[in-house]
Formats: structure tokens, C-alpha cells, sequence
């Protein structure tokens, strides 16, 4: 495949050389991130002066500071001109550190920690630099100990040097206001509790766009616009991240009563994992885009998707719950009422409006991604040919060769079944029969794609209509009496499975179930398929609680070490209304009841935001502080840690895979771009930062199936990844108490509940 067409920022020989011909402010930005610099970035420098996992990096706004914050409770500040560590503070911290920022228009001399330990901590520096490296334990200036659960994230806004908000697993957002107090007030004071609740989302988590929010949502991450800062975006236990306008929010609150979520400007969620039910699918990050347009969002057990801010009421990307059930459906199209046509790449006169190079580049990627299907081969190369032409020139290309190349999409991906790639298939093919409602090749892949997601009904349905206007269509016959085939065989697999189930029920009941039985719900046949259904709705009730003694009763009364638990845990699950668990802060704050309102309305289910790009090859799995991040001024390219050790940089635009470096011996989990410079720090399991900079002599890209120098295999990689992401267990507790087992440590060779407990 020829790359060199996919590109599209031009040679930067000619960027360069245009300054003298026209003179642009933006220069720099174009220039930044240049893909001829991206091609050769390379590690420069590890930073070492950590003793743990180094969980946060942040640069300040000018770029000469970088801040880092570990698991071994420290911050670290480092010199971007001479790449040294200036200064170590010693926290207070008792467990690790998540998040850290430096806050703005103070001279870098105000910066702000949250940690597992529930406490936001602020510290000045200039305390620091007065006693010298040497003495690095320094009292804060600020203790906010309102939180109950881990803060996992920090924010600042831009000009605001008065305000930091916190985002914990706790279900709030708070806003901590320095000029109101230097910390929460005193445990028995007449104000014990703190008033800074921005956002309440105790009772915000959402099963599916359709169900009214129940559940504790907790947050995991958040971002506020940095060209309007009004606006902020959540993500948390759920899949839905969700964007809110703080003129728009209730006062602030305290933690006395649980209340309901206030209503957001907008839901963010790709269509198909919009009514998954109950699953461990959550967010890990999101984030806007450096001009606020757009959002990233990132996702244990899944991939990173990019998404449009501002949509008309009208928009296409915008989807209610009742149109999940339309795209899998085929009377909506016989119906006609989506069969509009596709103005798509048409101008006024009818013609595409392209050149004719730009056209016959066009039919070159097509024709590559025919040959990958007909030979069963390169199916990555193949999919990425037609991204190219579908989201690189979709506006210029004419609606017969857009069908086409959907169709051929939908197929490869069919073949290679990475997570999710039946969904997207069910999307290719969606676009095609608006362009085509007669399309048999449209039909019979959305038939296909259906019956790998279970959804034998449909699938029949969409393949008799393939059969219906093809019937001489020798290649149809087939492939619908193979689909038939198949249905008829998974529904008498069905059938014994469901009466196997009463034996099964009673071997159960005849024994004693282990921690592991009650915390991973068994899959059966998982490996079977990558992209295989998603799991139905748990036979388990899922109002539960579980809590576990950690208390050990010693001779003499002597106080046991606090930081140690024993071996031996005594676990005790029952329904949520059997007894009620308060946890107090020592500010006073506690889990209170939720404040009924009696006639409440029915609830009216919102609309979400659909998908535009998908972002696939990496794992993120392991761990939930898993960034995905725009790099560049303009966020042209998009980067994420990986659990196989590797960092992956793909093009916004057309999703195609740039670059894949090693950057940790186990995780990375931090992205953190320069905010002038091409230069990114990244972080993760190890105990140091890594210092990217475009200094290879040769440039390099994933192409081929090699990633120059730094990988030697890229599929392999990206098909070891698919596995890991398919391999996972699916959970059947509720997301908030198999949190409540990550908010405890354990001794080495003690109970370990999870496979992986990095963050």
C-alpha cells in the first residue's frame, strides 16, 4: 500500500518555506506536530526519580515545568530545559497519588495533589525553593479531606488561580474555592460539613440510554473546556460520558443527602455500547479537544472514540434509545424513513467534487481493499485503505464508489473480528443501504454481522431480504443458507444450555460458592470469537452490598498496624436495605440517604452523541487512570497508553495507525503532550518518565506490518492486544463494590481479588 497519500498536512519543506510568502500566526501550531515529525519521535531521556508507579504528569502552561505524582506519595517537579528533577515533596499522602496539576497565574508556585487517600493537597513551593532540595517534607497550605472515596482526577481553568475542582470515585465533583478556607473544617466544629459539591452524581450512573439513572456513578475522570470553561465533561462507571454547563448547575451542596443528577447539555456515548445493561465497560478518560469542538473518550474493555461537541438538534450523530433498535432493524428501511439520499461528496450540479487524481487515488485504496478481501489476507491494511477514503475524502468522493467502499469495510471487518468490529460492520452497512436500499452486498453483511452479536432474528430477516432481490444470485444463495445454517444450530445450542441450567442451579445450591464464583460471572466458550455477543443482564440481584472485616483481634489489646490486613477475610454479602454501612470523614461527612421527592415526574430519556472515529490496537484493560490524549495544538493526532507496554499514535482523521513505541516494562498510562514543542512525556507502571522528542535519524510509520526500529511485528501486537481485551471476565457485582476491594492494600501473598490492582 502506497502511505505516502495518506498525509495530509503536505511536506513540511513547503510549510516552512510559505512563511516568507504569507505571513501566519499560526505557523507554530501547523508545525508542531508536523507528521514528519511524528515519524521520528523517538525516546529521548528517562527521568528517574520516583520509587513507584508514577500516576500523573502534567506540564505547566508556559512548558518549562513538568509535575509527576507516585505511588510513593511524592510530587516531583522537573526541569524541561535541563530534563532534572528541581524538587521532591514529600506529600503527607497515605496511599498513592492519581492526580496532580499545577495551578495557574501563581507563577508556578501553587500545586495541587488528589490521591487513593480521599485528600486533596495544596503546597507552595516557594517554601521549597527557600530550604533547598534537601528538606523536601513541607507542610501544605490546604487540606480538603471531604472526598470518601479515591480522587482520581483535578482540574483547573485557565486564568483561575483561586479555584481547583476535584473528581472522586466517591460519585462527586467538588469545587474547592482557596479564598474560603484553607481546608475542610475541624471534626465537631458548629460547620462541619463541607458545602462544595459541584456535581452530584450519587445516584448517576445509567445501565442504558433508556433507564433513568440509579446507581453511584463513580468518577473516574473530568475535563473543562479550555475555550469555555463553563463547560465540563465527565466520565465515570458507565459508559455515557456526559458534558455539563456549570451557569446551568444548582448551587453548591453538601454530602448530607444523596440527590438526583441534574440534567447535562449532552451524553456521549458510541450507539453500540449505549445498551450493553450491566457490564464492566467504563470510561478511564475523557478529554475536549485543544479548540473545544471535540471530545475523546477512552474505555476499560474497549477502545478510544472521538466525538463532535456541537451538533444540531437534527444531527445525524445524534441518536435516541429507540434508534438503537432501528439500526439492527430491517423495517425501518422497508418503511423508507431513513431512505433519504446521501448528499455526501455531491455538489449542486450532481458531480463529486474532487480532482480527478484525488478520484483515481481514491479507486487505487478501493481496489486494495477488494484484493485484501478476496485473498483473505493484510484484512488491517485493507480496513485502513478504506478509512482513508471514506474518512480522508469522504466529502469528495461520489455516492457509488462511497457504497462500495462501505461494503468492502464492512466485510473485512467481518473477517477479522476485532472487539466491536461486528458493530462497526452494522454501522458500514447502515450508511450503504441509505445510499442503496436495494444493496444485496449490504444486506447479506448486516445479516452476517447480526448473527455473530446473537441476534438471530434480525439476522434471518436481513438475509431473506438479500435473497429475496437476488434470487439467481448464486454467491447469496449461499451465503443466506449458510446464515440459516448457523441460526438454526446456535438456537438448539440455546435450547440445551437453558435446560442444563435447572441442573446447574442445583449443583450451585448444593455447594459452597468461592469469592471467585462471586465475584466473575462464568462465560463459558469466551475465546470463541473476539467480537461475540455482549453478555445479557446478570441472573444475579443486583442490589448488593459486600463488606469485609479487616479487624484482628489480638491478646493484650494491642492495636494492630492499620496498613496490614490479615489473610483471613470476613466477607459478608447481602441486599442493599438489610443494614446500612456509614463511612464519616473526619470532617464529618457520611452516606446519607437519598432526599425523596414524592410525584415525581416519569422519566424522559435523553438523547446521546454518536461516535465519528475509532481509535483500535491498543489494551486498556489493566488498570482505570488510562489516558487518551490529543497531541498538538490543533489535536490532529491522537495518542494511548497501552497494557502491553506500548503507546500507539493514530490519525485523528482517519483513525490509521502512525507510530507504536515501547514506553514501559508493564503499562503505560499517562500521555502528556508539550504544550509548544514536539515533545511528549509518557508514564506508567515503571518508576520512571519517559522524554519523546522527533530525534531518530530515520523516520518511520506503521506500515507494512513493521513500525520501523522500535517494533518489529505491529499485527502481532495489535492481535495480541484484541485478545486481551476479549479475554477479560466479566463482573457481576455492582461496579461500586468491587471498588470498595481496590480501596484496600494487601500484604504480598495475601488475597488478591482482581488480576490486575495497578491503579
Amino acid at each position: 500500500m502506497d502511505y505516502s497519500i495518506c498525509f495530509h498536512d503536505g511536506n513540511i519543506t513547503d510549510l516552512i518555506n510559505s512563511r516568507t510568502l504569507h505571513a501566519r500566526h499560526d505557523f507554530n501550531n501547523d508545525l508542531q506536530m508536523h507528521s514528519s515529525l511524528v515519524r521520528r519521535l523517538t525516546l529521548e531521556k528517562e527521568l528517574e526519580g520516583h520509587r513507584g508507579c508514577v500516576n500523573s504528569i502534567a506540564w505547566n502552561s508556559e512548558g518549562s515545568l513538568l509535575i509527576s505524582g507516585s505511588d510513593d506519595t511524592q510530587l516531583n517537579i522537573w526541569s524541561y530545559s535541563s530534563r532534572k528533577l528541581m524538587h521532591s515533596i514529600e506529600t503527607g499522602h497515605s496511599a498513592n497519588i492519581f492526580c496532580a496539576k499545577f495551578v495557574p497565574e501563581t507563577s508556578d508556585e501553587l500545586v495541587v495533589s488528589g490521591a487513593a487517600d480521599a485528600e486533596v493537597r495544596l503546597f507552595n513551593l516557594s517554601r521549597l525553593r527557600k530550604s533547598g532540595l534537601e528538606e523536601r517534607a513541607i507542610i501544605p497550605s490546604a487540606v480538603f479531606q471531604c472526598h470518601t472515596r479515591r480522587v482520581k482526577k483535578l482540574a483547573v481553568e485557565v486564568g483561575n488561580p483561586n479555584v481547583v475542582w476535584s473528581a472522586s470515585e466517591d460519585g462527586t465533583l467538588r469545587q474547592h474555592d482557596f479564598r474560603e478556607g484553607d481546608s475542610c473544617p475541624p471534626a465537631g466544629s458548629s460547620h462541619q460539613e463541607c458545602r462544595n459539591i459541584l456535581l452530584d452524581l450519587r445516584l448517576g450512573a445509567k445501565k442504558s440510554l433508556a433507564d433513568p439513572p440509579k446507581q453511584s456513578l463513580a468518577l473516574k475522570s473530568f475535563d473543562i473546556s479550555s475555550t469555555r470553561p463553563h463547560l465540563l465533561l465527565v466520565g465515570g462507571s458507565d459508559t455515557f460520558a456526559r458534558l455539563y454547563d456549570r451557569r446551568m448547575l444548582p448551587p453548591l451542596s453538601s454530602s448530607q443527602y444523596k440527590l438526583q443528577p441534574p440534567p447535562c447539555v449532552n451524553y456521549f456515548c458510541p450507539m453500540h455500547l449505549s445498551d450493553l445493561g450491566r457490564s464492566s465497560l467504563h470510561l478511564t478518560h475523557v478529554t475536549f479537544s485543544p479548540s473545544g469542538e471535540e471530545v475523546l473518550l477512552s474505555y476499560s474493555g474497549e477502545h478510544v472514540y472521538l466525538m463532535d461537541v456541537n451538533l444540531d438538534s437534527g444531527s445525524t450523530m445524534r441518536y435516541s434509545s429507540g434508534d438503537v433498535s432501528n439500526r439492527i432493524s430491517l423495517s425501518p428501511l422497508l418503511r423508507g424513513v431513513e431512505m433519504h439520499s446521501s448528499r455526501s461528496g455531491v455538489s449542486s450540479n450532481g458531480f463529486p467534487r474532487t480532482n480527478k487524481a484525488g478520484l483515481d487515488r481514491c479507486k487505487k485504496l478501493v481496489q486494495i481493499a477488494e484484493k485484501s478481501l478476496k485473498t483473505d489476507t493484510d484484512y488491517y491494511y485493507g480496513i485502513e485503505a478504506c478509512n482513508e477514503v471514506l474518512d480522508g475524502h469522504g466529502h469528495e468522493i461520489g455516492p457509488t464508489l462511497m457504497h462500495e467502499c462501505l461494503c468492502i469495510r464492512a466485510s473485512l471487518l467481518l473477517k477479522r473480528r476485532w472487539k466491536s468490529d461486528s458493530h462497526m460492520a452494522i454501522r458500514d452497512c447502515h450508511r450503504a443501504l441509505i445510499i442503496n436500499p436495494s444493496s444485496t452486498r449490504a444486506l447479506i453483511c448486516m445479516a452476517e454481522a447480526l448473527f455473530l452479536l446473537e441476534k438471530h432474528k434480525e439476522a434471518l430477516e436481513f438475509a431473506i431480504a438479500s435473497r429475496s432481490l437476488a434470487p439467481t444470485d448464486s454467491e447469496i444463495m449461499e451465503r443466506v443458507e449458510s446464515i440459516k445454517k448457523n441460526v438454526a444450530a446456535a438456537e438448539a445450542d440455546k435450547a440445551n444450555t437453558e435446560s442444563d441450567r435447572g441442573t446447574k442451579a442445583s449443583y450451585r445450591a448444593g455447594r459452597v460458592l468461592s469469592l471467585s464464583d462471586i465475584i466473575y460471572h462464568s462465560e463459558g466458550d469466551n475465546d470463541a470469537s473476539i467480537d461475540g455477543p455482549e453478555r445479557e443482564d446478570s441472573e444475579y440481584d443486583e442490589e448488593l452490598e459486600l463488606d469485609f472485616d479487616t479487624s484482628i483481634s489480638t491478646e493484650g489489646g494491642y492495636d494492630v498496624d492499620s496498613d496490614v490486613l490479615p489473610r483471613n477475610l470476613n466477607l459478608r454479602i447481602h441486599r442493599i436495605g438489610d443494614s446500612a454501612v456509614e463511612t464519616e470523614r473526619p470532617n464529618g461527612s457520611c452516606e446519607w440517604p437519598l432526599l425523596s421527592c414524592e410525584n415525581e415526574a416519569p422519566y424522559q430519556p435523553e438523547m446521546a452523541v454518536d461516535m465519528k472515529q475509532r481509535y483500535v490496537g491498543h489494551c486498556n484493560i489493566g488498570t482505570d487512570i488510562k489516558q487518551a490524549s490529543f497531541i498538538g495544538q490543533r489535536g490532529e493526532y491522537i495518542a494511548s497508553g497501552s497494557d502491553d507496554g506500548r503507546w500507539f499514535i493514530w490519525e485523528k482523521k482517519t483513525g490509521r495507525l502512525i507510530k507504536m513505541l515501547h514506553g514501559d516494562d508493564a503499562v503505560v498510562n499517562c500521555i502528556q503532550c508539550h504544550p509548544h514543542d514536539c515533545v511528549i512525556a509518557t508514564s506508567g507502571i515503571d518508576s520512571t518518565i519517559k522524554i519523546w522528542s522527533p530525534n531518530s535519524p530515520v523516520a518511520s510509520i506503521v506500515a507494512g506490518g513493521a513500525a520501523g526500529p522500535e517494533t518489529s511485528d505491529v499485527l502481532d501486537a495489535m492481535e495480541g492486544n484484541q485478545r486481551r481485551l476479549c479475554r477479560t471476565r466479566e463482573t457481576i457485582l455492582p461496579f461500586e463494590i468491587l471498588e470498595r476491594f481496590r480501596m484496600h492494600e494487601f500484604a504480598e501473598g495475601s488475597f488478591h481479588p482482581f488480576e490486575c490492582t495497578q491503579s
